[in-house]
C-alpha cells in the first residue's frame, strides 16, 4: 500500500490541492441542483476524454447522443482553451473541464462517461472520493484503447467503475476474470469509434508510425534512474531507436522510390519531446497534437508501425497490416505494463521486430504483398473481434440506459 501511495504521489500537482477547495465549495450548490433534477425528473449525462481532447470514444458517443437521443441532457467536459472547443460546441452542450460547474455536474450526473480513467474534474481528488467509498461511483469507462496488459491501475479496487466497456472478446474475458469487477460491471459492446471505421477511406501510400509512451521517461518515478539518464531525453534508448528508424537511409529510399509517406505521431505523453525529432526527407512527417489528428491518421493509413500501443488493435479491427517494433521488451514489462493475455509474437497480428533494419524490411514485405493480409492474420483479427458492425454506439447507449 505504501509503495502504491508513493507511486501515485509522483503525479500530484499543486492544482490538485487547490481542487479540494473547489470541490468543497460545490457541495451545497450540488445538493440543491440534485434536488431540482429529482423534482423535475431530469438527469444529466457527463461525457469527456482527456481535458483538451475530443477525438476518441467519448466524443464519438457525445456526437451519437446529440444526433440520435436529443432527449438526453448530455454535457461534454472540455478545457475551454482547447482547439477542439468549437467543434464540441457545434455538437452539443459543454462545461469547462475542472471548473466549479464541472464539479456540480460531477456530483449531480446520472452517469460520468469517459474514455479515460481520469475523466473527472480532478483525477486525484475523485480517486479518493470514489475508491474510498466517500461517494458512489457513476463511472462508465469507454476506454481509450483495448486493454491487453495486466494494468493493475484498472483493477476494480483502484477504480470502483460502474461499467467497464470492452472492445474485443478476449479482452472482455480477461478483464472479467482478472480485474475483480462485480458481475455485470464488465461488458463486451465494442468501441464507439469503431462505427466510423466501416466507412473509412484508406490512403495506400500512407504509413503510420505511432509508438506508445514510456512512463519512466514521461513522468519521474521509481524506475526513472534505474535504466538510463532520463534527465536528457536525447540520451534515452527510446529517442535513439526511433531516431534510427526515421533517419534510416534504407527507409527513406524505399519511401521515395514507391511514392510513400511515413507519418510519425508519438503518444500524447511523449509529445513534449517531439522537437527533438527531425525529418531528413519530405517523405517523413513529424506530427504533433497541434498539426495532426490521431483519429484521421488511424482511419487513413494503410500500414502501422507501433510497439506496444493499443492503437494496433484499431488497425486489427480495420483488417490492416501491422509491424511491432519492440526494442525494450524486458524494460517495458518491468517498468510499465506486465504482460496480460495478449502475446505479440504468438498472436499472428503482425511481424515483431527489434531493430530499425528489421522494421524497414517488414514494411517492404507488406508492400511487396500489395498490403494483402496473411490468412493467419485475418483469422486472428476475426477471432479477436466477433462483433463487427456499426452498432457499437447503439449497444453502449442501451447498456448505460439500463444501469440502475
Amino acid at each position: 500500500m505504501l509503495k502504491k501511495i508513493r507511486h501515485e504521489m509522483n503525479y500530484l500537482k499543486p492544482e490538485d490541492f487547490l481542487q479540494v477547495f473547489l470541490m468543497l465549495f460545490s457541495i451545497i450548490p450540488s445538493l440543491i441542483y440534485k434536488l431540482i433534477l429529482k423534482i423535475t425528473k431530469k438527469e444529466i449525462w457527463l461525457i469527456c476524454e482527456d481535458s483538451a481532447e475530443a477525438c476518441d470514444n467519448g466524443y464519438c458517443f457525445f456526437k451519437y447522443i446529440a444526433e440520435n437521443h436529443p432527449e438526453i441532457k448530455a454535457y461534454y467536459a472540455i478545457d475551454y482553451k482547447s482547439k477542439a472547443l468549437e467543434k464540441v460546441r457545434k455538437t452539443g452542450k459543454t462545461v469547462n473541464y475542472g471548473s466549479f460547474l464541472h464539479w456540480i455536474f460531477y456530483f449531480c450526473c446520472k452517469h460520468n462517461i469517459s474514455s479515460q480513467k481520469a475523466g473527472k474534474p480532478n483525477a486525484a481528488v475523485c480517486y479518493v472520493l470514489e475508491v474510498f467509498g466517500i461517494i458512489k461511483s457513476k463511472a462508465v469507462f469507454l476506454q481509450h484503447g483495448i486493454t491487453i496488459n495486466k494494468a493493475e491501475w484498472l483493477f476494480y479496487e483502484n477504480t470502483k467503475m460502474r461499467l467497464f466497456i470492452c472492445g474485443a472478446k478476449p479482452e472482455y474475458d480477461y478483464v472479467k476474470k482478472e480485474f475483480g469487477y462485480p458481475e455485470g460491471n464488465v461488458a463486451y459492446l465494442g468501441f464507439n469509434r469503431f462505427d466510423d471505421y466501416h466507412s473509412a477511406k484508406v490512403k495506400e501510400n500512407q504509413i503510420l508510425l505511432i509508438p506508445s509512451w514510456r512512463e519512466w521517461i514521461a513522468s519521474k518515478n521509481e524506475f526513472s534512474d534505474k535504466y538510463e539518464d532520463v534527465s536528457d531525453f536525447t540520451k534515452t534508448e527510446y529517442y535513439s531507436k526511433y531516431r534510427q528508424l526515421i533517419e534510416s537511409d534504407e527507409l527513406i529510399s524505399f519511401l521515395e522510390e514507391n511514392d510513400l509517406t511515413l507519418c510519425f505521431y508519438p503518444h500524447r505523453k511523449m509529445q513534449k519531446y517531439i522537437e527533438y525529432f527531425k525529418a531528413k526527407s519530405e517523405r517523413i512527417k513529424i506530427i504533433s497534437n497541434e498539426t495532426g489528428d490521431i483519429r484521421s491518421l488511424l482511419m487513413e493509413s494503410a500500414v502501422m508501425i507501433t510497439d506496444y500501443s493499443s492503437v494496433a488493435m484499431d488497425f486489427a479491427y480495420m483488417r490492416r497490416p501491422i509491424v511491432f517494433y519492440q526494442f525494450d521488451k524486458e524494460r517495458f514489462r518491468e517498468a510499465q505494463y506486465a504482460e496480460g493475455y495478449f502475446s505479440y509474437s504468438e498472436s499472428g497480428f503482425g511481424e515483431v521486430t527489434e531493430t530499425a533494419e528489421e522494421t524497414v524490411n517488414a514494411v517492404k514485405e507488406i508492400y511487396k504483398n500489395k498490403l494483402k493480409l496473411k490468412d493467419k492474420t485475418l483469422k486472428a483479427f476475426e477471432e479477436f473481434y466477433p462483433l463487427y458492425d456499426d452498432k457499437n454506439n447503439e449497444r453502449i447507449f442501451e447498456a448505460i440506459k439500463a444501469l440502475k
